[in-house]
């Protein structure tokens, strides 16, 4: 999630928050924004690097909410309608390479009262978005409680363009049973992939040969410290005991890290 505003004004955002290359495809980046022309302005800027735009509507943090951003946004159909709209009339000369029209998608989450919900998917699909996808919470409710899945469902009942569920994606098979069960068109894991890059391809816990792949390409790409700590700490987490964490998510370095994972877990970054 990118702040609008600042990757349209900043030449920092776009060359650091930001960053792909031609092997990294498909890929959408996602926006929050409260202005629709804000909202365009950064769409057009990133269009030639992406293969669509999407826009937040679901992040519940107090700070989000309080920027009119994320899912403050579900409580105003009306503006997310027209920045769907100036996202597709301001990208409308882009084509894909299969020849379609520049994709640009909306992520929610649902209202208490289903009925708004389902009202504020037909206002994004009257203007031309892509393809929503269904977070199964409110704004308030914590992740610790269970996803609703009928809410899901039932969006995917009366929608017209693809729809996505999110929410306890933590496995391969909670992946089918989701599809299965809200017969929707496919899924969005978010702290799921964090924890286990490789989930889609059925490992039940991030294997060995992910964390080498992802520490290779983190340092060849240059990725900070602080990311590069972030993501492994996430991979590891089940296979570490508590002790484990303590050290290795108390270390400071790139260095230090390389060598904690060559002595805890044979892996050789040397030899290549």
């Amino acid at each position: 999630m990118i702040l609008a505003d600042v990757y349209k004004h900043s030449k920092i955002s776009r060359d650091t928050e930001f960053r792909t290359n031609r092997k990294d495809d498909p890929v959408v980046i996602q926006f929050a924004a409260h202005s629709a022309v804000d909202l365009a302005d950064a769409a057009e800027l990133a269009a030639p690097y992406v293969n669509g735009v999407d826009l937040n509507c679901g992040c519940p943090q107090k700070w989000a909410v309080h920027e009119k951003i994320g899912a403050h946004l579900m409580e105003d159909p009306e503006l997310v309608r027209d920045m769907v709209r100036q996202v597709k009339a301001r990208t409308s000369g882009i084509a894909m390479a299969d020849g379609e029209p520049f994709p640009c998608s909306v992520k929610i989450r649902v209202h208490p009262d289903l009925k708004k919900t389902v009202e504020f998917v037909q206002r994004a699909e009257s203007v031309g978005v892509d393809w929503i996808t269904v977070h199964g919470r409110t704004r308030r409710q914590k992740s610790t409680e269970p996803v609703d899945l009928d809410a899901i469902k039932l969006v995917k009942e009366h929608a017209t363009v693809p729809i996505f569920a999110n929410g306890d994606v933590f496995s391969l098979q909670d992946a089918d049973r989701i599809v299965e069960y809200t017969k929707t068109d496919g899924v969005m894991a978010a702290r799921g992939l964090l924890e286990n890059p490789a989930l889609f391809a059925g490992h039940e816990y991030t294997p060995l040969e992910c964390v080498e792949r992802y520490v290779r390409l983190g340092i060849g790409y240059g990725s900070t410290h602080f990311i590069f700590h972030h993501h492994l700490m996430y991979m590891l987490d089940k296979s570490m005991s508590r002790a484990e964490k303590k050290t290795f998510n108390c270390l400071t370095s790139i260095p230090g890290i390389l060598d904690y994972l060559e002595t805890n877990y044979g892996l050789d970054f040397a030899s290549r």
